[in-house]
């Protein structure tokens, strides 16, 4: 385990990587700001369990950075790589404040989650820019297959070209030898 790493400067919300996630794993971004994690909470003050999605093997999923979630888990995502496992230790004023969230939180509690970063992926019916780009994308790809095709039937009909030229080559051969044979024979 590595050393806590105060994500907010006041240390509000702490992280510790448990499991590093691989080098060229993704990260959430403004064109995958949907995440899906897989959690578990306790309260520090016991270590109780209040949530989970480990029991029946579900994934949470949520927008990063809309306030959906409470704020500790907006700050830690934005750092996080998928496959990566960290235990995130939150203060109150970055959880459920002093409100709480009965009946399994009480006030003022500081909560610790351990979270694993499953997957990063688009917002369902993206914003204008990526449909245009993917509408743009898709547009090419029809005219690669588009040329593609063209060539290959131009090659095709090449083939078939320069076979009727070889046919009619052998053909040629065989008429000359057969009036060349016939031509010989009389000439003596």
């Amino acid at each position: 385990m590595g050393d806590a790493i105060d994500l907010t400067g006041d240390g509000g919300v702490l992280k510790t990587i448990v499991r590093q996630a691989k080098a060229n794993a993704i990260a959430p971004k403004d064109d995958l700001p949907l995440v899906d994690v897989h959690y578990e909470g306790v309260l520090a003050e016991n270590g109780e369990v209040f949530d989970t999605t480990r029991e029946d093997n579900t994934v949470f999923s949520f927008e990063v950075g809309k306030g959906t979630v409470i704020k500790a888990w907006d700050v830690a995502l934005k750092t996080m790589k998928v496959g990566e496992v960290a235990k995130i230790t939150c203060m109150p004023e970055y959880a459920y404040g002093s409100a709480g969230s009965p009946p399994d939180i009480p006030p003022n509690a500081t909560l610790i989650f351990e979270v694993e970063l499953v997957a990063c992926r688009p917002r369902k019916g993206s914003s204008l820019g990526s449909v245009s780009e993917e509408r743009a994308r898709l547009e090419e790809l029809k005219r690669q297959r588009e040329l593609a095709a063209t060539t290959k039937e131009e090659e095709k009909k090449k083939r078939e070209e320069a076979k009727a030229a070889a046919a009619a080559r052998v053909q040629a051969k065989l008429e000359s030898k057969k009036g060349q044979g016939k031509g010989k024979g009389k000439a003596k």
